[in-house]
């Protein structure tokens, strides 16, 4: 006959919360040993409201039901089960509650389910707030200016991002590795470049093979375009899986940061690096518990596998990092797109919202091969993160604002259009068509990447033509974001010397057309109101061309825009 006595339950119960206790740190020690695999579940639960309510409470339900002990209301019932039920109080309650371990499942999902209703009780408004208070924190630290930065002529955007994948792949050849995706960085004559991690590729590459080192290649020009590659294995790397991935690596030498953005690959002194911008979170108890996205500063990942997790002030004195891009991408564009919440969460909602003063990132139309915030440079190469603001609303596609975010140091200015609205990029992509009826557009070719240009304080839209194998970039086209004013250019230094302010006509090379025997050296488009075009004027080698705007408030002031 089985022992039934109070001490033989109570040294099964022992045995069974050792044995409980055992599973666990089992549990948490491999937890611990893969622990980048689990870094978005933790940093969410430590961070966001909802997921702290769902992801904790859900586990802290299946501890409780880990160690509590296996239960039957029957008479034939285990020891434990019978010494705890002749027990009195709360305990007894609650174990009456338990049984095999099909009723504990079954607890578990009644209580997953009733997290997942609070979590999303607590996540809306907790969410709204969040967009809130990070944008009345945008707008506090940021700078109203009066006329736009003046962009770097040495640095304009000319090569779009599918004609250097493209082109650059076509000019390297490696049989284990391969280009990964491009981004942008400052190479080391100053250029801007869209740059490459040289990645293993193949599943059993992926396994062995490091990452070779990094590729730039020059945005600024598509003649004489240099590449450059910079070979030396990485220890940790992009494309490398598990415990050798940079992303692996990171995560565990620094766990409480967000990696969102892609890398910089970049040189210095001729050995490549990577960065990695990282995120924090904090947290605002008032009104109600909410956190805000902030910059944590960044990781430089040097080739033999050191990692320097560097504060903001630490990055923006690194020397390796001199000149590079060093505040999120991520948090720039979460940053812009709280500003609809600046006015208030009521003035936005969809039903009883004014809208008073309500703005939203613009959108940018199909075919545009772009993103927001777009990457330039502006004087002094100082690179910028611009986002181009609209009026809320379906059928708006006119600027409100332009903000800029200092791409080293975070910081914000924003040019407001007051009652005056800017040409977007829509509309600007539909003017740099229609400037050329004659070109087969869709089918032979299109217009891409549209990047917003500061020019003597105008807004100009810079895009590019390229055939639609995206092999090459046949002209530029400037548009101008005030009057509508477009303006063909065809050569990289002629690019360089209108974005500078002036256009030095022996840089310019002829226009192909029916106008090649007049030298043309570039078009002036005159469009009306609605972007359509009326007049295509040529400018010629040497000719002097001065642009009244008769309705313009500043016409008083004429500009030459071509001088010979």
């Amino acid at each position: 006959m089985a022992d039934e006595s109070p001490s033989s339950g109570a040294r099964s119960l022992a045995i069974h919360a050792a044995i409980r206790l055992l599973g666990l740190g089992i549990v948490l020690f491999v937890g611990y040993l893969t622990r980048p695999l689990w870094h978005g579940i933790v940093y969410g639960i430590l961070y966001s409201p909802g997921m702290a309510v769902f992801g904790g409470g859900s586990i802290l339900a299946a501890l409780v039901l880990w160690f509590l002990p296996p239960f039957d209301v029957g008479d034939s019932g285990p020891p434990i089960g019978r010494v705890l039920r002749e027990a009195d109080g709360p305990l007894e309650v609650l174990l009456s509650l338990q049984g095999s371990p099909g009723r504990k499942l079954r607890l578990f999902a009644v209580a997953v389910g009733v997290f997942a209703v609070l979590s999303v009780l607590v996540g809306v408004p907790a969410g709204m707030l969040e967009q809130r208070t990070l944008a009345q924190e945008t707008m506090d630290e940021a700078t109203e200016v009066e006329e736009f930065p003046q962009a770097n002529p040495e640095n304009p955007r000319v090569v779009p991002r599918q004609v250097a994948d493209i082109t650059t792949r076509g000019s390297v050849s490696y049989r284990q590795h391969r280009l990964g995706t491009s981004d942008i960085a400052r190479m080391e004559n100053g250029s801007l470049a869209w740059s490459y991690a040289i990645q293993p590729d193949g599943f059993r590459n992926r396994v062995v093979e490091h990452q070779r080192g990094v590729l730039v290649t020059d945005m600024t020009r598509m003649d004489d375009r240099q590449i450059q590659v910079y070979e030396e294995d990485f220890t940790y790397g992009e494309g490398m899986v598990l415990h050798r991935s940079a992303d692996w690596n990171l995560k565990k030498t620094d766990y409480f940061a967000k990696y969102d953005d892609a890398a910089v690959e970049f040189s210095h002194d001729g050995r490549p690096y990577m960065y990695y911008p990282k995120t924090g979170h904090e947290w605002h108890l008032t009104p109600l518990p909410h956190t805000t996205p902030t910059w944590d500063g960044g990781a430089l990942l040097h080739p033999d596998g050191e990692i320097e997790h560097l504060s903001p002030q630490e990055a923006r004195s690194n020397p390796i990092l001199e000149g590079q891009r060093l505040y999120p991408l991520t948090l720039t564009r979460d940053e812009m797109g709280s500003l609809g919440y600046r006015n208030g969460i009521v003035n936005q909602l969809s039903v009883v919202g004014a809208h008073e003063g309500q703005i939203e990132v613009a959108r940018l139309p199909s075919g545009a091969d772009n993103a927001q915030p777009f990457v330039i440079d502006l004087e002094d190469e100082r690179m910028s993160y611009v986002t181009a603001m609209e009026p809320y609303g379906q059928d708006t596609r006119g600027l409100d604002e332009v903000w800029f975010a200092d791409a080293e140091t975070g910081e914000y200015a924003f040019f407001g259009t007051e009652e005056e609205t800017l040409t977007g990029p829509e509309r600007a992509m539909g003017i740099a068509r229609s400037a050329d009826s004659q070109t087969n557009w869709g089918e032979n070719f299109v217009v891409t990447e549209p990047v917003p240009v500061t020019i003597d304080g105008d807004l100009w839209w810079h895009i590019k033509v390229s055939p639609t194998d995206f092999t090459d970039v046949t002209r530029n086209v400037f548009v101008n974001a005030d009057s509508s004013r477009a303006v063909e250019i065809r050569d990289d230094d002629a690019v360089r010397s209108f974005v500078a302010g002036t256009v030095d006509e022996s840089d310019l090379e002829p226009v192909e057309g029916d106008d090649t025997d007049r030298e043309v050296a570039y078009y002036i488009i005159i469009t009306d109101e609605n972007g359509d075009v009326v007049e295509r004027i040529p400018v010629e080698r040497g000719q002097e061309t001065t642009i009244v705007e008769p309705d313009d408030e500043r016409a008083g002031d004429n500009r030459t825009v071509a001088g010979g």
